[in-house]
């Protein structure tokens, strides 16, 4: 059996873009991206800690050191700059291998969204 569990987390990070006319995504600072273990296209969950929102999309890398962090598409109707997000994503797993899986854990700075 296979469950499914948290990968990865990038924890309170601020809404810096909202680019409507896109074809859709979050872009996110590739340092981030690296330091949580997250890929180019994958699945991301966004939850908005400011209005409750909840919603998937894929992720995109943005500039290094930048802070980046941009809906993209429709899911920019979603947040307003400044908006607090916590980032997640899931991976499915062994029963056994969840049991001492340690999933990545990323606390940027929360005014600035880069790594300390």
């Amino acid at each position: 059996m296979q469950i499914q569990v948290v990968k990865s987390k990038i924890h309170r990070v601020k809404v810096t873009g909202a680019a409507l006319n896109y074809i859709g995504s979050i872009t996110i600072d590739e340092d981030l991206m690296d330091a949580a273990n997250i890929i180019q296209g994958e699945k991301v969950q966004i939850v908005n800690n400011d209005n409750g929102e909840r919603l998937e999309t894929y992720c995109i890398p943005g500039p290094r050191k930048s802070g980046e962090i941009t809906l993209n598409g429709a899911a920019a109707r979603k947040v307003s700059i400044g908006d607090t997000l916590i980032l997640i994503t899931y991976a499915f797993m062994d029963i056994e291998d969840a049991k001492v899986f340690k999933p990545s854990l990323v606390f940027p700075d929360e005014a600035t969204n880069l790594l300390n």
